[in-house]
């Protein structure tokens, strides 16, 4: 019985408000279990670094994923070291026979210029939905707030479906600084000119999740989301949390 005043989420085959997890190995009858309880509120599983290459029964895996609905792809670091060595046809090859229609196209780790990047994505979103990743994961390299916005724009105008923000697994690069405090200067800068249902910011900790929640909504994107936070981040994005306590009243309040 449905009887308190929550803010309103997107169901179903959403296009906004995703939830994506970030998966670094959770054993596969584990996965079975967690999916059997939360599949809906999860959208999006992003086989974290370069385990999927080593993960025994990879198979398997994307198939509970896809029988969940769940859009499942494999983290850049993977896309990354394929470039390194010339592999991207194999790359793709890889991933056609396993069933995974998405693919993420990143500069994480290796410094490739936006240039070669838009070209792979030219090449690749004619096979894949194409998911970019914008930020290094070295906290030294900074970006300009102008350089954020020219290449998540750039991104999206190739045709990628979203534009994902750096944040790393413990939210200490990208649009966080080394201390983990998030770059709020920046992050507002982006929402003025760019359409934030197209980005997902990585937020790897309850805290990271409350700011975004509280900046810009209960449907805001969020990845890099760990597996057992998932039920949280729920309660969060429905206002059942101290920190989020009044987030209907705030959304209510909002101009029309």
């Amino acid at each position: 019985m449905e009887f308190l005043e929550i803010p309103e989420r997107t169901s179903g085959k959403r296009t906004y408000g995703l939830t994506s997890v970030i998966d670094l190995g959770t054993p596969i009858e584990e996965l079975r279990n967690i999916l059997n309880d939360f599949s809906h509120i999860i959208d999006i599983a992003k086989i974290g670094i370069g385990t999927a290459y080593i993960t025994p029964n990879f198979q398997n895996k994307v198939n509970l994923y896809k029988k969940h609905n769940i859009k499942v792809y494999c983290g850049g670091t993977f896309f990354e070291k394929c470039y390194y060595q010339n592999k991207i046809p194999e790359y793709a090859t890889y991933l056609h026979k396993l069933g995974i229609e998405w693919i993420e196209v990143s500069s994480g780790t290796l410094d490739i210029p936006i240039e070669e990047r838009l070209n792979l994505i030219h090449l690749l979103k004619k096979d894949f939905h194409v998911i970019a990743e914008v930020g290094s994961k070295d906290a030294s390299k900074e970006m300009t707030i102008s350089e954020w916005k020219e290449e998540i724009q750039l991104l999206l105008d190739a045709g990628c479906k979203y534009v994902i923000t750096e944040g790393r697994d413990s939210g200490t690069s990208g649009i966080y600084e080394k201390n983990g405090k998030i770059k709020s200067c920046l992050i507002s800068e982006l929402l003025e000119d760019i359409d934030s249902q197209k980005i997902i910011f990585e937020a790897p900790t309850p805290k990271h999740q409350m700011y975004f929640i509280n900046e810009i909504g209960p449907n805001v994107n969020l990845g890099n989301v760990k597996m057992n936070d998932v039920l949280v981040l729920e309660a969060q994005r429905c206002g059942l949390r101290c920190e989020t306590f009044y987030l209907e009243d705030q959304i209510c309040k909002l101009p029309l």
